[in-house]
């Protein structure tokens, strides 16, 4: 596939940053487009920009790979994909223009879909990392099955840096749905936690779900067959996909309110 990027592979000088800071005993904080430093706790050290090792090193939208290298900003690495028709599944909130690849997997955070398609570390199929012994090295590959032992690659996803500095990475792609729309139903939190127990028994293409107090919104995605039959199935109102958009972001009303907000993460059964 010919592209045209702003290839640049600075993987050396990032290495030697590195090996300087371990000579001198230097804590070092390594940041891309620095859009999530507000998450996780605060840290400080000499700044390691990656923002300058960028560009998409392979992709093969026949295979669903794509590898990039970290400083690549997130948009760009979205906007090769959605030429072919194609997306990061987990939907990678940007908390910023600046946001990078490197930053996306550090972070681990997921958009609406994860409930549905999994989480950033689901789609990692290898990484290259400089580890804090002053070594590059490459973890995992471009396909699914090819991890010996234990898989680091799919470590670093929600890692924070704390593990190394990630180079590049290989994801796993998807085609994006032919069809998608959005519903509103009117019904309160009770009512919608009986109503998604019977809907799981059901062949119904949901694919992103929030009760936002008042009302539960309902993405519908994939054939327009598929789609059309569970919107009438459903019922309920057409609305905006923006929302979806605002929710990913942390742009909602309840994001900002006063009271406490907590994440849980839970296992999957």
């Amino acid at each position: 596939m010919n592209m045209e990027v702003r290839d640049a592979d600075r993987s050396e000088d990032l290495l030697a940053q590195v090996c300087t800071a371990l000579a001198t005993n230097t804590p070092v904080l390594i940041q891309g487009g620095g859009t999530k430093s507000f998450y996780g706790r605060a840290t400080s050290g000499a700044l390691l920009d990656t923002r300058a090792h960028r560009g998409i090193v392979s992709y093969d939208p026949t295979e669903l790979v794509v590898t990039a290298r970290a400083g690549t900003p997130l948009s760009e690495l979205e906007a090769v994909l959605d030429q072919s028709g194609q997306m990061l599944a987990f939907e990678p909130p940007y908390f910023g223009e600046g946001a990078t690849v490197g930053g996306m997997v550090a972070a681990g955070l997921s958009g609406p879909r994860r409930p549905w398609v999994g989480s950033v570390r689901d789609f990692v199929l290898g990484c290259r990392v400089i580890t804090g012994h002053g070594k590059h090295l490459r973890f995992g590959g471009e396909v699914m099955k090819n991890v010996a032992g234990y898989d680091v690659s799919r470590l670093m996803a929600g890692s924070l840096g704390c593990l190394g500095l990630l180079t590049e990475v290989s994801f796993k792609v998807l085609p994006k749905p032919r069809s998608s729309l959005t519903l509103r139903l009117e019904m309160d939190v009770d009512t919608a936690l009986v109503r998604f127990a019977e809907w799981g028994q059901q062949p119904l293409p949901i694919t992103a779900a929030c009760h936002d107090g008042e009302g539960l919104m309902l993405r519908l995605e994939g054939g327009e067959g598929s789609v059309k039959a569970a919107r009438e199935h459903l019922g309920g109102e057409e609305v905006s996909a923006a929302f979806w958009m605002a929710l990913r972001e942390q742009k909602l009303d309840f994001f900002s309110s006063p009271a406490p907000l907590w994440r849980v993460s839970v296992a999957n059964d």
